[in-house]
């Protein structure tokens, strides 16, 4: 067993994680914004988002690693397509069935990867011209890290102990750089949960370039 490949994730319900809760509405207020008919998951789960943004009005499909989360998935989420992929793999395995996409999306994931390049280079064929990756990971900045700080916080943030839990911690300007080095040019930010400079979470929106 290969000790540093995380393929289990601990999916076993159909309920979304709590960042759902506060990621969830924004994403689908982007997705409208943007008038996104089509629209893929990357990192999709159990499957909770997905059902969101077909509830939205969307044609959804999620990409999910965690063979466990996409069984869950597709239990609970009939009429939607799930595929038993990671990062790590060839998109073009999903487009030898689906069309392109107007939008892909990925919340909390990016965090979680060795290699966190491979996912804007996943999602990037995946995408029409001009179709746009929407993206969310824990919110770094200077006043939420003196709080974390000065309350202690750093050992429960950092999930140093969490068997797949977070190895990257992205600031609005290391996420942008990321994403602009492998193909895409930042639109928008949008800070979510809790008070403004203490988010929860960011999210960037970035178009194919």
């Amino acid at each position: 067993m290969n000790e540093n490949l995380v393929t289990d994730y601990g999916w076993d319900t159909e309920s979304g994680p709590d960042s759902c809760g506060y990621i969830a509405p924004k994403i689908i207020d982007i997705l409208r914004s943007l008038q996104v008919k089509r629209v893929a998951d990357i990192g999709a789960g159990n499957g909770a988002l997905c059902r969101e943004m077909r509830n939205a009005g969307m044609y959804v499909i999620g990409v999910e690693y965690d063979q466990k989360g996409v069984e869950v998935a597709k239990r609970n989420n009939a009429g939607i397509n799930f595929y038993n992929y990671g990062v790590q793999d060839n998109p073009q395995d999903v487009l030898a069935i689906e069309q392109p996409f107007d939008a892909v999306v990925s919340t909390e994931v990016v965090e979680h990867l060795f290699s966190p390049h491979l996912l804007p280079t996943y999602a990037k064929p995946l995408l029409k011209k001009g179709g746009h990756l929407v993206i969310s990971t824990p919110y770094h900045g200077y006043l939420k890290n003196c709080a974390i700080a000065i309350l202690g916080k750093w050992d429960h943030h950092h999930t140093a102990l969490w068997h797949g839990g977070h190895i990257k911690f992205w600031s609005v300007k290391t996420l942008t750089q990321l994403l602009e080095e492998n193909g895409f040019r930042i639109k928008a930010f949008h800070g979510v949960g809790r008070l403004p400079f203490l988010w929860k979470s960011m999210i960037l929106v970035a178009e194919k370039t």
